[in-house]
């Protein structure tokens, strides 16, 4: 039985290999190098696949017994197959990265830019983050802002916002 566990998991690694070939571009060395140390502290019986006995396992590490099976099965169906080191990688790619589409996020900033102009002033912005929704801290603020080309006159650059939620920080030349 274990032999043909293995070859059902081999198969699903090789899928999740291919599907995810880019995912190690999405990080740095040092937080891949993180993820290898957390993936191992999470791979109990050391085989290289999470799976629901390692998460068990890592509950009960953390003193949680309780963890319900359905449960456990529903973290694991998240990954769209065996979960190896890359495959694990690709789950925090799109927990971490999952943000909305650039267009989506654009579409928001248009209802503050009635005239299309490009760009929203920060003090209004400011005032919108700190008091509507999910509220925003000053520093929370302090530090989006920090990030956005912000002209002169206190206008945002919104699309330039946008581009740097989706895709990263922008490259300095």
């Amino acid at each position: 039985m274990a032999s043909r566990k293995t070859k059902k998991k081999e198969g699903g690694a090789k899928r999740a290999q291919r599907a995810s070939s880019n995912v190690f571009s999405m990080f740095e060395q040092t937080q891949i190098q993180e993820f290898k140390e957390a993936f191992t502290l999470i791979d109990q019986n050391r085989d290289g696949f999470i799976d629901k006995e390692d998460l068990k396992d890592t509950y009960a590490s953390l003193g949680k017994l309780n963890v319900k099976d359905n449960e456990l099965e529903d973290m694991l169906k998240e990954a769209s197959g065996p979960i190896n080191f890359t495959m694990f990688l690709n789950l925090f790619g799109e927990k971490l990265h999952g943000t909305d589409p650039e267009d989506t996020i654009l579409n928001a900033f248009k209802m503050f830019d009635p005239e299309a102009k490009g760009y929203v002033h920060t003090a209004e912005l400011q005032h919108i983050l700190m008091t509507q929704a999910n509220k925003f801290s000053a520093e929370e603020v302090r530090q989006m802002f920090q990030s956005s080309n912000i002209d002169s006159a206190g206008n945002l650059d919104y699309k330039s916002l946008c581009y740097i939620i989706t895709h990263g920080e922008e490259q300095e030349e």
